[in-house]
């Protein structure tokens, strides 16, 4: 007797994606390798992304043409103090599409002034600054794991990736001047302008009488007389 073997069938119409479909690309995001031990890095592998850590000069996150800088709400305050937000900000401004993300808000009270010590007004007129004259969307995260979502959801959208070319932002001569007499608690640039104005040099500003001092810039003497005077 002839035994005949028989072979399965091949199945052309299978649903089966088999190797003949390549696997898909993760979504690729650049971050800043001073990012690397934050909890959003971990996050964001976890929901399938791919991490590239770089030197940013700007920004924290590069996801595709979008630049994020990300604060916790503690840092937030302490670079809205020392003036380092105000410069980053700036410098943001090389990028067409910016987001500033401030993290942790179900966390910690943003506008508290016993947790942040600053004015709850005054971090509210700053934010305002943030987007009306510098147009820079603001989004506020509830903890790490909302940022890492939001900066998923950003990376499968259907944009071209941004080319690297932003640079830190070099002050000039009389915004050096102006940054330092700016570090004075209670000095806005306004009140730094005036002070420059009239004595030139910080110096001139340190020397200067508690009348003269007094006489440009009112009460806010005092503070700048109170530091002048203050042991180490």
């Amino acid at each position: 007797m002839k035994i005949t073997k028989s072979y399965p069938l091949l199945d052309i119409f299978s649903k089966r994606k088999s190797n003949l479909k390549k696997d898909k690309p993760r979504p690729r995001i650049i971050v800043d390798y001073r990012e690397k031990n934050s909890l959003v890095i971990s996050e964001l592998i976890k929901l399938g992304l791919e991490i590239e850590f770089r030197e940013l000069k700007v920004a924290d996150y590069i996801v595709k043409d979008v630049a994020i800088e990300r604060k916790t709400i503690k840092d937030f305050v302490s670079s809205m103090i020392n003036k380092r937000l105000f410069n980053q900000i700036q410098e943001l401004q090389q990028y067409k599409n910016k987001l500033l993300l401030v993290e942790g808000v179900d966390e910690q009270d943003l506008y508290s002034d016993d947790k942040t010590g600053v004015n709850g007004n005054a971090i509210r007129g700053f934010l305002l600054s943030i987007l009306l004259k510098y147009n820079i969307p603001i989004i506020f995260t509830k903890d790490y794991e909302d940022s890492a979502k939001f900066i998923s959801v950003l990376s499968k959208k259907q944009t071209k990736e941004l080319a690297l070319k932003a640079k830190k932002r070099i002050l000039n001569k009389k915004e050096q001047l102006q940054f330092i007499v700016e570090g004075f608690p209670g000095i806005g640039p306004k009140t730094a302008q005036k002070l420059l104005k009239k004595f030139k040099t910080i110096q001139n500003i340190i020397g200067a009488s508690e009348k003269e001092l007094k006489e440009t810039i009112g009460k806010k003497a005092e503070v700048i007389i109170k530091i002048i005077r203050m042991n180490y």
